[in-house]
Order: C-alpha cells, then sequence, then structure tokens
C-alpha cells in the first residue's frame, strides 16, 4: 500500500490505481519494485508486466537504474495484459509511457475486478509535454506519487528529463547515454543549442 496513506483511508473491498510518476533516474520503478515485494511479503499473488518496446535489459525482469529487479513478461498491447497475467491481486506495471492508449482502459478493468494495480512511467517526454497515456492514468489514479530525480547540472530537484542526443524521433529508448535529469531551470528543448555538462 502506499505508506503514506492511513490504513483506514485505503480501499476495501475493490481494486484500485496507484501512478508513480516523473523523470528518468528518478526511482520510479525502484519505487514499484519495492511495493511489489512489500505485497509479496503479504502473500498477494503479484504479477509485472513491461511494454516489448523496452529493451534495455533482459525480457523477463524489469530492472531499476540502481540494479534492482524482479521477473517480469513482456507485452505487446496493453489489452493483453488481463490474460496474460492470470489470477492476480497485485499488477504491476512499468514503462508505462511505451503502452498504446488501451492502457487506461486495461487498468480501469483491471481495477474494477478488484485489482490493486501499481503504474511507474514517465509523465513528461525529452520535449517536456505530457507523454500519453500517463496524463489520463494520472486523471483516474486514486493514489499519485510524483518521484524527483537530481539535475545533474546544478543540483536542484529535477522532473525534467534531457536528451542529450541530437535525435528527434519522440520514443527512442535508452538510459544515461541518451538522456539526463534536469531541473526547470537547466532543461532546454532546443538541441541544437544544447551543450553536453561534460564537455
Amino acid at each position: 500500500m502506499p505508506d503514506h496513506i492511513p490504513l483506514k483511508h485505503l480501499p476495501k473491498n475493490t481494486g484500485w490505481i496507484e501512478v508513480i510518476c516523473g523523470s528518468m533516474f528518478s526511482g520510479k520503478t525502484e519505487e514499484l519494485i519495492r511495493r511489489i515485494r512489500r505485497a509479496q511479503i503479504a502473500r498477494l499473488r503479484v504479477a509485472i508486466v513491461k511494454p516489448a518496446v523496452d529493451t534495455r535489459h533482459t525480457g523477463d525482469r524489469i530492472v531499476s537504474h540502481s540494479g534492482f529487479s524482479l521477473p517480469s513478461v513482456t507485452i505487446q498491447h496493453a489489452c493483453d495484459i488481463p490474460a496474460t497475467i492470470g489470477d492476480v491481486d497485485v499488477v504491476g506495471i512499468d514503462e508505462a509511457q511505451f503502452f498504446d492508449d488501451d492502457l487506461v482502459d486495461t487498468c480501469e478493468t483491471l481495477a474494477d475486478h478488484g485489482r490493486r494495480v501499481i503504474v511507474a512511467g514517465l509523465d513528461q517526454d525529452y520535449l517536456g509535454q505530457a507523454f500519453e497515456p500517463m496524463p489520463r492514468l494520472l486523471a483516474v489514479a486514486e493514489y499519485i506519487t510524483k518521484t524527483l530525480a537530481i539535475c545533474v547540472v546544478c543540483g536542484n530537484p529535477a522532473n525534467r528529463t534531457q536528451r542529450v542526443a541530437q535525435r528527434s524521433e519522440r520514443v527512442l529508448v535508452g538510459a544515461s547515454e541518451l538522456y539526463e535529469a534536469r531541473c526547470r531551470a537547466c532543461f532546454t528543448t532546443n538541441l541544437q543549442e544544447f551543450q553536453r555538462t561534460d564537455d
């Protein structure tokens, strides 16, 4: 359960949706893993899924930037999640921004059927624009956690993902070789003017 929510305020006899959002390197996957591990300790049946487009790690695990991992199932389309996970109590969904728009309806259906659904993903793309389907998930979620990284330029709390490669496609899967965490003041969308901090 979200640790900051008193037990008396948690839903009873129903499912719900929790969204963990923020920039890259802010600990979203690590927080998802922490919540799933607590559910496992409570002897709840869990399943974790991730989108097929995320090829950074082995196909059968979600992995945080700090190296924590848990077994997962790779899914091509969000509508395939219910049939894939089977009868579980808690569903973890990582890298939600890479799923299609069906993810929102899928999460709603899972929650309507009594599942606790924990979703982690980027809420903004490399241009600082809302990254669908995350805004719609935020609108229907019962609980929202916004994680912040540390700006690599000035050390301020960072909620933006700075692309450091001269590439313009919206979905470009990568980690520190392509992206940095930036605060509002240090973030830029003009890749022509961008200078890496280590240049």
